[in-house]
């Protein structure tokens, strides 16, 4: 049966289409219903050879009247997406199509309706990026200048602290960068994995050793903790790629640390996945921030930590490339000791969970290949 109706539609699709130079759906439908009428006629006259005129002149006026005020509510959502499309042409994002057919012109508008969405929050979000790339920009090269001016006009000498300062901010600048381009390949889908087998306990001790020297070059003082099971523990993952996921949690959370801090990195297998934590004794992420926190530039209510508000949303693609889940978790709450003030949590807690067993070779669900 499947077979005969598309032996069918492929005949249909060959016959020609006599109506598609009318501009006007209501017009068609008229013409549809006066060669239908037309039709039906031609029947009966060849069946009793005779046919009132009045009769059938009244019948055809009231079948084209009526196919135009019907018509009416089938054809104004296709004009309002024809004018919305115009609009998001010039900009505007702004125009919605009433969607309140069931039929398939309903459920175009309605598909409608998400894009224009999807396009306006696209926008929204580019408009914020260029805002935000700029600012950031500006910050470091505003202060690599000044430090160059000094020294070019004789007010600052170029010793060691000067200098300093001039590469502390071009290395911020270099960071920003680098976010920057690591972002834009993942938006293009060109970000490859290279997946091998990591041993946790050595990638750990690689990681912790870095974060160390780059908090102490900072002059963080925080200390680094690193706890998991004696059983030797591997994870199918791309190091290069996953270093960079802990080089940013660990940034950012000795970042948030309190002088003499600890940040701590738990690994544990939990079912087919490897759960990472890492744990400072900072203030914590409020409940109502939680959902921003891995989205671009967000810094939360701290804006002059020196952080580019890039680790973390960089972090959520590449944990998502691996075909795992980073998410903010729930910490205990801790009494004031300054009265008057509500309890806080007890630093913020990044979740990690990481598949144990790499996709199969043809699934490219959680790999994107160069292309």
């Amino acid at each position: 049966m499947t077979g005969f109706w598309t032996g069918v539609n492929r005949t249909l699709d060959v016959l020609p289409r006599p109506l598609d130079p009318i501009w006007s759906i209501k017009l068609k439908l008229g013409i549809l219903m006066v060669g239908s009428g037309a039709a039906g006629m031609a029947v009966f006259i060849v069946g009793i050879g005779w046919l009132p005129p009045w009769t059938t002149g009244t019948a055809v006026l009231l079948a084209l009247l009526t196919s135009q005020l019907l018509a009416h509510g089938m054809t104004s959502p296709l004009r309002e997406m024809t004018a919305a499309a115009r609009a998001m042409a010039r900009g505007d994002y702004t125009r919605r199509v009433r969607a309140s057919s069931r039929d398939e012109v309903g459920t175009l508008a309605a598909a409608f309706n998400q894009m224009a969405g999807d396009l306006a929050e696209a926008d929204r979000r580019r408009r914020e990026l260029i805002a935000n790339v700029s600012h950031e920009l500006r910050t470091p090269i505003t202060a690599l200048q000044g430090v160059l001016e000094n020294i070019v006009d004789g007010v600052a000498e170029p010793d060691l602290p000067t200098l300093r300062v001039a590469l502390a901010q071009t290395e911020r600048l270099g960071h920003l960068v680098a976010d920057l381009l690591d972002l834009s390949r993942l938006d293009a889908g060109v970000l490859p994995l290279r997946r091998q087998d990591v041993d946790v306990a050595d990638f750990l001790a690689e990681v912790i050793q870095q974060a160390t020297v780059t908090a102490a070059g900072a002059g963080r003082d925080v200390r680094f903790e690193v706890r998991q099971h004696s059983a030797p523990l591997t994870v199918p993952a791309d190091p290069r790629r996953l270093h960079q996921v802990f080089a940013n949690l660990l940034d950012n959370a000795a970042r948030h640390s309190p002088p003499g801090g600890t940040v701590l990195v738990a690994a544990q297998r939990v079912g087919d996945e490897l759960r990472f934590e890492v744990t400072d004794e900072g203030e914590g992420i409020p409940a109502r921030l939680r959902p921003e926190v891995f989205e671009r530039f967000t810094r939360g209510e701290r804006t002059s930590d020196g952080g580019t508000g890039l680790g973390l949303a960089i972090a959520h693609w590449v944990v998502e490339l691996h075909g795992g889940t980073i998410a903010v978790a729930d910490r205990p709450l801790v009494e004031p000791t300054v009265p008057g003030r509500s309890a806080r949590p007890a630093g913020c807690q990044i979740r990690v969970s990481l598949p144990t067993v790499a996709p199969a070779a043809g699934d490219h669900s959680a790999v994107l290949v160069e292309r």
